[in-house]
């Protein structure tokens, strides 16, 4: 059984409140400080400061809250892994970047799913460092992400490479030109993902490589879904930079147009991350399989 205290210590994080974790745990609020305060003696550390209206923890108070959501996690995976043993089943959870779950990774994830009866898979989407707090944590079995993660605890298989393109609509004066100039670039309404996204950080830190900032581009809008920026640029509100995968769809059906950038290579990596105890490997074999299949219906 898991500690009833670390579920406390859980409840107060996400609320930042005593009162309001007492009030989600069904306890009185006396009740939650008891069990802080009974895990601080137990470790000898002070988990909480208090700065103003807000709860802090502290440095050891971090620590104890990451070992806290990654020992829960690993609980109820033992107590699924033991029903879907029972009944035959094989669930897994994966965890993608929202580039991901916009290029083929989701739909080879559906169609391998629905090939193999007894198989049930579970994606969420997230950015890239809660990705990998959550792999390390436990709490995704697998991670797609753009890159790797050093840890010697996690395996990393090569799904794909991928490069960022300027996105433009088949209507814009760019579209019929092989490619961009970084000038041309500069003059036009650019519409970016948020600065939380791997592709935005990719795209900043190839500018700043070459002497130069985002500063110095028009940037119009900041958006963090994918479908909606390739929609406003289908009705040629901007132009984007954004990952090639993400627009195979698109561009098989001829609905908008990719540029490369001159002396802007941004090339990328995307990687299955999994832990050295990962059971079932040849899930991943499989899938890798079927992404080939459907990279290449794209590209056809």
């Amino acid at each position: 059984m898991i500690d009833s205290k670390l579920y406390t210590l859980l409840a107060v994080v996400e609320f930042n409140s005593y009162t309001h974790a007492a009030e989600h745990l069904s306890l009185t609020q006396p009740a939650v400080t008891q069990h802080i305060k009974q895990l601080e003696k137990e470790l000898n550390i002070k988990i909480f400061n208090r700065v103003g209206n807000e709860i802090k923890p502290t440095n050891e108070g971090n620590i104890v809250i990451r070992y806290a959501r990654r020992i829960i996690a690993l609980y109820q995976n033992m107590e699924q892994s033991i029903i879907d043993e029972q009944r035959n089943i094989r669930r897994f959870t994966v965890g993608i970047t929202h580039t991901a779950e916009s290029n083929a990774v989701a739909e080879v994830l559906g169609k391998y799913s629905a090939k193999n009866p007894g198989t049930s898979i579970t994606i969420i989407t997230d950015s890239i460092s809660n990705l990998y707090d959550m792999l390390k944590n436990y709490e995704v079995d697998l991670a797609v992400v753009e890159g790797k993660m050093q840890d010697d605890s996690i395996n990393s298989l090569l799904l794909d490479t991928d490069s960022l393109v300027l996105v433009v609509s088949n209507n814009h004066p760019l579209a019929k030109k092989s490619m961009v100039t970084i000038n041309e670039l500069k003059k036009q309404p650019l519409i970016l993902r948020r600065p939380s996204s791997g592709t935005r950080n990719l795209f900043t830190a190839h500018l700043e490589s070459n002497n130069m900032s985002l500063d110095e581009f028009n940037v119009i809008l900041e958006v963090d879904n994918i479908a909606t920026i390739k929609d406003l640029i289908r009705r040629d509100i901007g132009v984007s930079i954004l990952s090639r995968s993400v627009c195979l769809n698109e561009l098989k059906k001829g609905k908008i147009t990719v540029l490369p950038i001159e002396n802007l290579s941004m090339i990328r990596e995307i990687n299955v991350l999994y832990h050295n105890d990962f059971k079932h490997v040849d899930i991943l074999k499989n899938i890798m399989k079927e992404y080939s299949k459907v990279i290449k219906f794209y590209a056809s």
